[in-house]
């Protein structure tokens, strides 16, 4: 069999998978479709995901159901003020032998597994939050010296809740910039209200199984990564990342007068893995220029902020990046 039958052939696997998936994850987390497609996207691209949304909401239900239907290892640290980087990472330990020496040993924190869920990450510290900024790109960590690798797949889905800002710490740009999506969890429509009373007060619930191995999951983010993408998509991503940094020549008056600085090279990355796993999701072979504007606003949102006379008129990011993004599409249609 040639690469591209084999290629083909791997794809059309993997969307079956994606879709067993994804109904097993709907039992328990109903509804909200457009969360659940970009929380298995953030895995499928081997990335982290930052989960914004108001309190009960089932953004930690999400989390434990994706650590059961994926076949993870997952672990849960709640984010409070007084939590230390130790208590993520691990310290060491001086621990006395019977016979009377003594040795230090390694006692690995949460952050030891393959799906770390940071609930409330923003109420921690910024001493803490660091602590995860080097695990989130290296995959590794340095404690006492030294270099502690984290075993494939190692992912972060972080919550926070976008309105109690009292007592919070607003997270770095380095940090943010970690992360490959913000993923924006709405209100339920009533339909989806009305299936979740139903669903979840009577005397049995439904339960997710798993569907996926770690091993299953590596092999799938290898695939997507030898997905094909067409050259004309490429110069869509490279000319809207572009699009909304303030000193690029010939940006719009528009971004220049609002954007206080945009997206860096990780951002074109992430949209580039963005649209692949968009379109594995909708079960299509490449990508296409209708992926790159569904993804941009979830891969540009946290990457990029307003300037403070924006943030006085009131603007709003995610409605410049749909129009900017929109009026770039119709130019390259028109063009």
């Amino acid at each position: 069999m040639s690469e591209p039958d084999d290629l083909l052939v791997s794809i059309e696997l993997l969307e079956h998978k994606l879709q067993l998936a994804r109904d097993s994850i709907t039992r328990r987390f109903i509804g909200q479709e457009r969360v659940v497609d970009l929380t298995l996207a953030t895995l499928l691209c081997g990335g982290h995901g930052l989960l914004v949304g108001l309190p009960g909401l089932g953004k930690t239900r999400l989390v434990e159901t994706l650590s059961t239907v994926m076949g993870l290892d997952g672990k849960r640290v709640q984010f409070t003020p007084d939590l230390m980087p130790a208590d993520i990472l691990g310290s060491e330990v001086l621990d006395t032998k019977t016979d009377g020496s003594r040795a230090f040993r390694f006692v690995p924190g949460p952050v030891f597994c393959q799906l770390l869920m940071a609930d409330e990450i923003n109420r921690a510290s910024p001493r803490t939050q660091s602590a995860l900024l080097q695990a989130m790109q290296e995959r590794q960590v340095t404690v006492a010296g030294d270099n502690r690798p984290l075993g494939p797949p190692f992912h972060v889905l972080a919550t926070q809740n976008p309105i109690e800002q009292e007592g919070t710490y607003p997270l770095p740009e380095a940090q943010l910039d970690r992360f490959l999506f913000q993923i924006d969890v709405p209100y339920p429509t009533r339909e989806t209200e009305r299936e979740i009373l139903l669903t979840t007060t009577g005397i049995e619930e439904g339960a997710a199984h798993q569907v996926f191995a770690p091993e299953e999951l590596i092999a799938a983010q290898d695939l997507l990564r030898r997905m094909p993408v067409g050259e004309s998509v490429v110069e869509m991503i490279l000319d809207l990342v572009r699009a909304f940094r303030p000193d690029e020549p010939g940006v719009s008056e528009r971004v220049a007068q609002t954007v206080a600085w945009g997206p860096g090279p990780r951002a074109a990355q992430a949209l580039m893995l963005a649209v692949r796993a968009r379109a594995l999701l909708q079960s299509r072979l490449a990508p296409n220029a209708e992926d790159v504007l569904d993804m941009a606003l979830p891969v540009l949102s946290h990457r990029m902020q307003l300037s403070f006379a924006a943030r006085a008129r009131g603007d709003s990011l995610s409605d410049l990046i749909t129009q900017t993004a929109d009026e770039l599409a119709q130019a390259r249609v028109a063009a």
